[in-house]
C-alpha cells in the first residue's frame, strides 16, 4: 500500500451542499441521552418553566432554555469547569452540536450568552430542573427516599487570599500589616518583617474580620489537602439504596456541620414531597420517605439528635469520643435521642450503613467535583454558583439513569465499557501470535497443557 501525502491547502469551493459535508457517526452516549430527554418531555418542561424569563416582543436572538440546560449538562459529562470552556468545546465538536440541535451552518453560543441566560433564569427554575430529574429517576425505580446519607465537601472559590479586605475599614491585608509594623516601631518594614508579624499574630484568618470584596460569600477555610483558601461548602443528601443525590445545598464554608445539616435535610424533604405528587414516581418510593439519616461524627449534637427524634426520624450519626460522663439533668429528650442513636450505630445495620454512606456520598463528590470539573468554581456569589451546581449534580443523576440503560454514565465510561474485551484480545494476540516459538516449544506446551499429555506431545 502506497504512502499517502497530505494535500496542500487550496482554495475551497464557494458553494457546498450540506449533504456532501463529511460527518462522523456521532457519540452514541449523547444520542441515547437525547432520546431519554425527549421521551420524558425535557424540552417542553424547561420551555414552560422558563417562559416568563423571555420577552414577548422581538428582541436580541435568544438561547433556547433547553439548549442552555444542555450546555450545563455538557459541563458535567465532559468535565469542563468554566462556561467559556463549554462554549469552546461545543464550537469544536460535531457530536455536541448534534446533541444541542445545531446544524453545521449554525453558530454556537459563546460564553457571554451562556452567562447572560444564567443571570436571567432564577435559582428556583434551576431547582425545578434538579427536582424534575429526581422525579424521572423515581419513575425508573432509581430513588427510594427512605435512607439518606449526608456529608459535605469544600469548593475552592474564585478569589485569592491576598485580595481580602477588612470588613470594618476596607483596608487591604498588606496595608493592615504595615500599619501594625509602624505601630510597633518599624518605620519601613521589609517583606520578611511583615511575614514575621503575620506569623506570630493570633486569629489572623478570622472570617468575622475579613472578606473578599468581589465574593463576600467566600469564607477562609482549611481545604482537605491542608491548604488555607477561600472556599464554599457543598452538602449532599444521597439515597443510600441507589446512590442518587436527592438534595444539594451550597453554604458558607465556615458554617458548622450541625448547623448546615438541617437545611440539607429540609431541602431533601421538599424535593421528595414534590416527587410524591407524581403518581407514577410515588409508586416506586418507599412508604416512609426520609425515615433514616446517616452522617459522620461532625454532625453529632444534642440539638440535631433531639430535633429528628421528635420528627420520628431514626439517626445513625457517629458519636465522637468524649472524656468523662455526660450530665443529662433537665434534658430527657436529648438523653433518649442520644442513647437511641448510640444503640443503633453500634449494631450491624448501623455499621453497614456507615460504610455505605462513605462509599456513595464520597462517590458523588468525586464524580461531580473532581472528574466533573467543579472542584474550583469560576463564578462568584452563592446564587450564581448554586445554579451551576444544581444542573451539574442533575447531570450526575442522569448518569445513573444512563448507566442503568446502556451500562455507562458518561461518554468516557461508554468508551471504557469495551476495555476488558480489548484487553483480553490484546493478551491473546501477544501470547499466541507475537511469540509463537515460545508458545509452541516443548516447555511452553507443558506449561499450557500440563501433566503427561504435555510431555507426550513434546517428545512426539
Amino acid at each position: 500500500m502506497a504512502m499517502g501525502r497530505r494535500k496542500k491547502r487550496r482554495q475551497g469551493t464557494l458553494w457546498v451542499e450540506t449533504g456532501q459535508l463529511a460527518r462522523g457517526p456521532g457519540h452514541p452516549f449523547y444520542r441515547r441521552l437525547n432520546e431519554v430527554l425527549e421521551a420524558e418531555g425535557f424540552d417542553e418542561q424547561v420551555e414552560r418553566l422558563c417562559a416568563r424569563f423571555y420577552a414577548g416582543q422581538v428582541g436580541r436572538p435568544s438561547l433556547p432554555p433547553a439548549v442552555y440546560f444542555r450546555l450545563l449538562l455538557i459541563g458535567y459529562f465532559e468535565g469542563i469547569d468554566s462556561e467559556r470552556g463549554i462554549a469552546w468545546r461545543v464550537a469544536d465538536s460535531l457530536t455536541l452540536r448534534e446533541f444541542l440541535g445545531y446544524g453545521l451552518s449554525d453558530g454556537t453560543p459563546d460564553h457571554s450568552t451562556i452567562s447572560r441566560n444564567r443571570r436571567l433564569i432564577d435559582l428556583e427554575a434551576h431547582q425545578e430542573i434538579f427536582t424534575w430529574v429526581v422525579r424521572v429517576l423515581a419513575r425508573k425505580g432509581l430513588v427510594s427516599g427512605k435512607t439518606l446519607g449526608v456529608d459535605a465537601s469544600t469548593l475552592e472559590a474564585n478569589a485569592a487570599l491576598r485580595s481580602i479586605v477588612r470588613r470594618d475599614t476596607g483596608e487591604g491585608y498588606e496595608d493592615f500589616l504595615r500599619a501594625l509594623a509602624e505601630a510597633s516601631g518599624i518605620a519601613t518594614p521589609s517583606r520578611e518583617e511583615l511575614a514575621k508579624i503575620d506569623r506570630d499574630r493570633p486569629g489572623k484568618g478570622s472570617n468575622r474580620d475579613w472578606e473578599h470584596p468581589d465574593d463576600p460569600d467566600a469564607r477562609i477555610t482549611r481545604m482537605k489537602d491542608g491548604r488555607t483558601h477561600l472556599a464554599h461548602k457543598a452538602e449532599h443528601a444521597v439515597d443510600l439504596d441507589t446512590g442518587a443525590v436527592v438534595a444539594v445545598t451550597l453554604q458558607p464554608a465556615d458554617r458548622g456541620d450541625t448547623t448546615s445539616f438541617g437545611q440539607t435535610v429540609e431541602e431533601a424533604m421538599d424535593v421528595l414531597a414534590d416527587v410524591l405528587e407524581d403518581p407514577v414516581a410515588a409508586e416506586h418510593l418507599a412508604d416512609d420517605v426520609v425515615a433514616e439519616l446517616i452522617a459522620d461524627k461532625g454532625y453529632h449534637s444534642n440539638a440535631v439528635l433531639a430535633a429528628h427524634h421528635r420528627l420520628g426520624i431514626r439517626t445513625y450519626i457517629s458519636e465522637p469520643r468524649r472524656k468523662g460522663r455526660r450530665r443529662w439533668r433537665g434534658k430527657p429528650r436529648e438523653k433518649a435521642a442520644t442513647y437511641g442513636n448510640r444503640r443503633r450505630i453500634r449494631g450491624d445495620r448501623g455499621k453497614a450503613l456507615q460504610r455505605r454512606r462513605g462509599e456513595l456520598v464520597e462517590r458523588s463528590f468525586a464524580h461531580c467535583y473532581d472528574t466533573g470539573g467543579l472542584r474550583r468554581t469560576h463564578l462568584r456569589g452563592h446564587r450564581n454558583i448554586h445554579k451551576r451546581q444544581l444542573v451539574h449534580v442533575a447531570g450526575f443523576n442522569l448518569g445513573l439513569l444512563m448507566r442503568s440503560l446502556v451500562g455507562a454514565g458518561t461518554p468516557r465510561g461508554w468508551r471504557g465499557r469495551f476495555s476488558p474485551l480489548l484487553g483480553a484480545l490484546s493478551s491473546l494476540w501477544s501470547r499466541f501470535w507475537r511469540r509463537p516459538r515460545r508458545i509452541w516449544g516443548p516447555k511452553a506446551t507443558r506449561r499450557l497443557l500440563g501433566g503427561d499429555l504435555s510431555r507426550g506431545l513434546a517428545h512426539a
